[in-house]
């Protein structure tokens, strides 16, 4: 079965996260006559799979991970085309989970597929054994798009608990800007996040000495904190971010003065800073300001990098291979499953297809992208494996 169509298989299955919709059980199915094992490591209400093709030596291991789990469509009507019954239009395939990351995880099958029948064509008198020396691996899960709590992080903590380990692992999210094999994750910035509840003294608007406004008290302190630089950056990242994304307070009434505010805000953070620098400097900053507060931390991922070593280059050279592009290696984005992956593997990149529909109304992938992202995994595995 080509790309395109193991693609349009995993779009026709509505699996809305957590749900799978049965799309790793069609995955195994095409897996296991290639000579997979499928384990099943399901968690929490959450479908996991971990395939394996362990190879004839003590090779290293090349993984693909991804997720099955798609968000949301939203309205319905609001589609030009059903999100579930995959469309081909403009030489575009349409569909939720067409770009985010059903085609990856096809391309990838398809790849493995290639390879493994290039490796039993080329065995000879003069090369006996076609076979692969290294395990072949894919790491899936219907939780990335979720709260990611019973998914990848929970298939980690399963093999790092068994002594198993990664050499090398290609994450499929969409990750090119303009077109495809413009753009290689090579890293990811962290996320910390931070509930702030700060106390005041409620009262009437008219009698201000008889109570204490907190958002008055407040903000000298948001403004220096929104101010602030919190580092330069370096190399390989942009400098850290904070932004405030919510703010509170009041009954609802005009003539009321609140008795508390509460502001959340998020860190996007490079390796020029640590969780634990931000928050020191954070309450430094509020102590000096008098406030009376609580403060909530919630760390969502540490940042990651994965240097210029064999996968990067790997990935570069399978991209300019098929497509004649020299991808940027970048940073930026949000978080993903390339967070809990670093636990289990030094070498951790991202690379997929064009990211501008991912999450809209309409996604959708070139249907022109669909051979060439098999080319590079392909490319990619090859070069990778011995």
């Amino acid at each position: 079965m080509p790309v395109l169509e193991k693609t349009r298989a995993l779009i026709a299955r509505p699996s809305v996260t957590p749900d799978d919709a049965g799309c790793l059980e069609l995955i195994a199915g095409w897996l296991i006559p290639l000579g997979f094992t499928c384990e099943r490591l399901d968690a929490g209400g959450v479908a996991n799979l971990w395939a394996t093709r362990r190879g004839t030596g003590e090779g290293r291991v090349i993984c693909f991970a991804g997720h099955t789990d798609v968000v949301p469509p939203g309205s319905r009507d609001a589609w030009a085309s059903d999100p579930f019954t995959p469309t081909e239009r403009d030489g575009k395939l349409y569909g939720r989970g067409a770009a985010d990351m059903k085609s990856s995880i096809a391309a990838a099958i398809t790849a493995v597929e290639r390879l493994l029948a290039r490796r039993a064509a080329s065995a000879s008198a003069l090369r006996p054994c076609g076979k692969l020396s290294d395990t072949l691996a894919f790491l899936l899960t219907s939780d990335e798009e979720g709260d990611a709590i019973h998914g990848t992080a929970h298939v980690v903590e399963v093999l790092k608990s068994r002594g198993e380990r990664i050499d090398f692992c290609i994450v499929g999210e969409p990750t090119c800007v303009e077109r495809l094999g413009d753009t290689v994750k090579n890293g990811r910035r962290g996320s910390l996040s931070g509930h702030l509840l700060m106390q005041g003294v409620q009262g009437h608007v008219a009698y201000p000495q008889l109570a204490r406004n907190p958002v008055h008290q407040a903000a000298p302190a948001l403004a220096e904190l929104v101010a602030t630089t919190w580092d330069e950056g370096n190399a390989d990242f942009p400098p850290t971010t904070l932004q405030i994304s919510g703010i509170h307070a009041g009954t609802g009434a005009s003539n009321v003065i609140p008795g508390s505010l509460a502001v959340d805000f998020n860190f996007r953070f490079a390796t020029a800073s640590t969780a634990e620098g931000l928050q020191a400097r954070v309450h430094q900053l509020l102590d000096r300001h008098g406030i009376e507060y609580a403060l909530r931390w919630t760390l969502g991922a540490k940042p990651f990098l994965t240097p210029r070593g064999d996968l990067c280059a790997a990935l570069t050279d399978a991209i300019f291979e098929a497509s004649g592009v020299s991808p940027t290696l970048s940073t930026t984005g949000g978080t993903s499953d390339g967070r809990f992956l670093v636990e289990l593997c030094a070498q951790v990149a991202e690379f997929g297809p064009v990211n501008a529909s991912i999450h809209k109304i309409d996604e959708h992938i070139a249907l022109a992208d669909l051979e060439p992202l098999a080319r590079i995994y392909e490319g990619a595995f090859a070069r990778l494996a011995s």
